[in-house]
């Protein structure tokens, strides 16, 4: 029996996808955003990876993406002083854009009348992690909230999950984790003893011989908890 259920935050809770893209794209106004957006999201992906390994420090991801995205646009060989200038308007309009899913609050609601523990589980720097929880009003609903600059590993190592499932006091195999990425979610999960499920918004057809279960909406995880 599922007692308590743990989610990722960017991607499955709140659309970083979405922030990030309003944000970057007032941030550089005069660049297209068909080559902008997504080129931001793989610089993002890099920088947080290296990160989260350790190379870089927080401050040193951001100013990463920035320096690499100036010298691309041809803009010359930024300092940290004139990175962090930019970055200052691009961080807050995307902490402006921060808004959760509309199906998370509904189905936290839900699973909290079960009577189910809730909590997150998510990399990155524990400040700004708590700060979207409480911005998008979910701080009463999500306790406890698990980062890996303070949990001293990350996704998928088993380390970060164990973490949280015993600041939620339940056993690994009494708890599911939900997120957005297959591997560094999911299947982390279920490695560390979870029932990992995998929340695929991008509705493509399954892949074959999946190992965890697949859901692309959060709506559909009551149920699948239930069954």
């Amino acid at each position: 029996m599922i007692t308590a259920v743990l989610f990722d935050l960017d991607g499955t809770l709140l659309d970083h996808e979405g922030a990030s893209r309003e944000a970057i794209v007032a941030t550089f106004p005069d660049i297209d955003p068909a080559w902008l957006v997504p080129r931001w999201a793989e610089l993002t992906d890099e920088a947080v990876d290296r990160y989260v390994a350790g190379e870089l420090t927080f401050i040193g991801q951001r100013r990463f993406r920035m320096v690499t995205l100036a010298r691309e646009l041809g803009l010359g060989d930024w300092d940290d002083a004139r990175a962090d200038a930019r970055l200052s308007g691009y961080v807050a309009r995307y902490k402006a854009a921060w808004r959760p899913f509309p199906d998370a609050e509904p189905v936290l609601d839900l699973l909290a009348a079960r009577g189910l523990r809730l909590g997150v589980v998510t990399n990155g720097d524990a400040a700004q992690q708590r700060s979207k929880v409480e911005r998008i009003g979910f701080a009463d609903r999500l306790p406890v909230v698990v980062a890996s600059s303070e949990a001293g590993s990350a996704k998928p190592a088993a380390g970060i999950f164990l973490t949280a499932c015993a600041a939620l006091g339940a056993e690994p195999h009494a708890a599911a984790y939900v997120g957005d990425r297959l591997v560094t979610d999911a299947q982390g999960a279920a490695a560390a003893g979870l029932t990992g499920v995998w929340l695929d918004r991008s509705g493509a057809p399954e892949p074959s011989a999946l190992d965890v279960p697949r859901i692309t909406t959060l709506d559909a995880l009551p149920p699948l908890l239930t069954g």
